[in-house]
């Protein structure tokens, strides 16, 4: 077995824990499955560190609960970083166990931190995944439960976080109306 094999099935067995399901599955093991799908297909020459930071993307996330947390935006916002935080620890544990170099793993790391979104290509690329997964898998049943204006919202959010590059690509892949294809284009 190789190193990211090896890396990719201790992902899946901490996410066969997940009491959440999705589709008859645990919700955080199908996401992963879901981000390899899309990192295969959008950057079919990944680094194996993108490739595992896309597969950790949601490691034990129920373990971090958000209702620990305060409510409301700053609650929130303390919530996100302390679980990248730990799918980053958690990953890097992972890949140092299976032999991976110290930059690989920091590499991995710096993704599942989004430290340098815009900045750093490979950080980029993974939030672009994560974009192209919502949109593919999560978009639809969001809109469903929510008024236009938080669609809008959270499409103009999304958009934000996206390179040039993933935003032409939305607009070809994905058949949005037309004001949240507006928010989506450069």
């Amino acid at each position: 077995m190789t190193k990211l094999e090896t890396v990719l099935n201790a992902i899946d067995d901490a996410n066969r824990a997940d009491p959440n399901q999705e589709d008859g599955q645990p919700a955080a093991l199908l996401y992963g499955h879901r981000m390899t799908s899309e990192v295969d297909r959008l950057f079919p020459e990944a680094s194996d560190s993108l490739k595992i930071a896309a597969r950790g993307q949601h490691i034990e996330r129920w373990t971090v609960a958000r209702s620990t947390y305060p409510e409301g935006r700053a609650g929130y916002h303390a919530w996100r970083r302390d679980l990248a935080k730990h799918h980053a620890s958690r990953v890097g544990t992972m890949m140092t166990d299976a032999g991976y170099a110290v930059d690989d793993v920091q590499a991995a790391e710096r993704m599942l931190r989004k430290e340098g979104i815009k900045r750093h290509d490979d950080v980029q690329a993974l939030e672009d995944v994560i974009c192209f997964v919502f949109l593919k898998w999560y978009f639809a049943p969001f809109a469903a439960k929510h008024e236009e204006s938080k669609v809008l919202d959270i499409v103009q959010k999304t958009a934000r976080k996206m390179s040039d590059q993933a935003r032409e690509r939305v607009l070809k892949e994905f058949d949005l109306p037309a004001p949240l294809a507006d928010v989506v284009k450069l």
